[in-house]
């Protein structure tokens, strides 16, 4: 029997950064409005997208004020977030002292019924993102699929012996961690996890947008 508890630390950690844009279904309407008239008026392209229509990645030229606008919510959220290795950052006691200037390229997603995306990474990229327009109906029926789901980095390691064993830690248990989308959600995790969204089974739209950022 211990008499105390154990300190547990959980190295090695990597980050998800989940964040509800502010005012995002006004921005939602716009956006959504934008994506449907760029999909009629160009057939997309084809990269880990299994179905589905992919925009072009340049939507940040293409998809007017709302779309730069959604960017500078990723900007400021990756400046918030990165430090430099002395743990400075912009959002810090001095703002200003250490920032970023973030190039980026950015590109819109519509899932219709059987589409997903397969296991993939984003290099050449820091921090990557995912905006849900509109999550599908999969919030309220979770049947629906179309998670986004991250792939442990370590691989099997920590279930290899007994998988039906964890350990006393908030996260970072199984092989993959699964996201149910949310409409006006921005999720942001490091460019090289690797990451896929399952088939999404609606039979409505599942409209997202994603970017990389890159300093």
């Amino acid at each position: 029997m211990l008499s105390t508890a154990p300190d547990i630390t959980p190295i090695f950690a990597t980050p998800l950064v989940k964040y509800d844009v502010p005012d995002a279904e006004r921005l939602n309407v716009e956006l959504r409005r934008i994506i449907e008239k760029r999909e009629k008026e160009s057939p997309g392209v084809h990269a880990s997208n299994q179905g589905g229509w992919q925009s072009t990645w340049d939507m940040d030229t293409w998809g007017g004020a709302p779309a730069i606008k959604l960017l500078a919510v990723g900007r400021n959220l990756a400046n918030r977030i990165t430090t430099d290795r002395e743990g400075r950052s912009g959002n810090g006691p001095h703002p200003g002292f250490f920032a970023v200037t973030w190039r980026a390229n950015m590109w819109a997603n519509i899932n219709r019924s059987g589409h997903g995306n397969e296991y993939h990474c984003h290099r050449g990229a820091v921090w990557s993102g995912v905006y849900y327009v509109d999550d599908g109906g999969i919030g309220a029926d979770p049947s629906l699929g179309g998670e986004l789901e991250f792939m442990d980095p370590r691989g099997p390691v920590p279930t290899m012996l007994a998988p039906h064993l964890g350990i006393a830690m908030e996260a970072g248990q199984w092989t993959t961690e699964r996201i149910t989308p949310k409409p006006g959600r921005l999720v942001m995790f490091p460019s090289w996890l690797m990451h896929q969204v399952r088939p999404y089974r609606g039979n409505v739209e599942r409209i997202s947008i994603a970017f990389n950022l890159t300093p």
